[in-house]
């Protein structure tokens, strides 16, 4: 068994995965003010929450997006784990031929999506990760990693919709009753929401088109149980695709 962390921007996703299954999946604020011991007490906590026994932890892994957090949460690994985290970047072989202007400008979490993504689907292949930002990633026939798009996630988008106009706010993002809303916190559900879930489908339909042919299309990410049924394109939800890659590049790296 090891321990895996995803550090994104808005949430610090941690599991615990072995060949045979996922243990659990959780989410944590990132806090790039917090030390490493805070990091520490929230991670055993979850561990204590699950009856996860640290002594059966073999090892750990971290991907992140969050350079300036990244030592305090490698530092709080190895004070549960006793071992120093594999860390996803530059010298860490993870199978995957990158054809990007500059391979080492693509976000860890995307690299790790791709990783399971290939190994669990095949190719070609769609990702979509739904965070702070909402990417998705392509796979190509001859499973190269050759591109994709970054947006806004819905979340900030609501976030600069509330800061920005005097007569709006924050609302829960959730299934509108309608299209049309009949009020603000429908239209805005509405807008957001459905306007996700439409940009998500045309996208796929435009990269299929320059593609010139189809691709399967997985989702993951903290608002993707919300958006993607909303999608009329038929799309796999992957909670934990995150978590098989990160395993999968641990893998590589012992055997290397």
């Amino acid at each position: 068994m090891i321990l895996a962390i995803d550090m994104g921007n808005t949430n610090i996703v941690i599991g615990c995965i072995d060949d045979e299954k996922t243990y659990f999946v959780e989410r944590l604020s990132t806090d790039k003010s917090k030390t490493a011991l805070e990091y520490a007490m929230g991670f055993k906590t979850v561990l204590e929450l699950y009856n996860i026994d640290i002594d059966k932890i073999q090892g750990a892994i971290i991907s992140s997006v969050v350079p300036p957090s990244l030592n305090a949460v490698a530092e709080a690994v190895r004070k549960i784990v006793g071992k120093a985290p594999l860390i996803v970047g530059s010298g860490i072989k993870t199978g995957l031929n990158i054809k990007m202007d500059n391979p080492k400008t693509v976000g860890s979490d995307m690299i790790v999506d791709a990783v399971a993504g290939i190994q669990e689907y095949g190719a070609p292949l769609l990702i979509i990760d739904m965070g702070t930002a909402t990417t998705i990633s392509v796979i190509d026939k001859e499973k190269n990693y050759i591109g994709g798009i970054i947006a806004p996630g819905v979340r900030l988008s609501m976030e600069a919709l509330a800061s920005n106009a005097a007569q709006l706010y924050r609302v829960s993002l959730e299934t509108p009753k309608r299209v049309i809303g009949k009020n603000t916190i429908d239209c805005m559900q509405s807008g957001l929401v459905l306007g996700a879930a439409s940009q998500i489908d045309g996208m796929i339909e435009r990269m299929e088109e320059e593609l010139g042919y189809s691709a399967k299309v997985v989702a993951t990410g903290g608002l993707a149980h919300t958006v993607i049924p909303l999608c009329k394109k038929d799309i796999i939800v992957d909670d934990d695709l995150l978590l098989k890659g990160l395993k999968i590049i641990y893998d590589k790296n012992q055997e290397a």
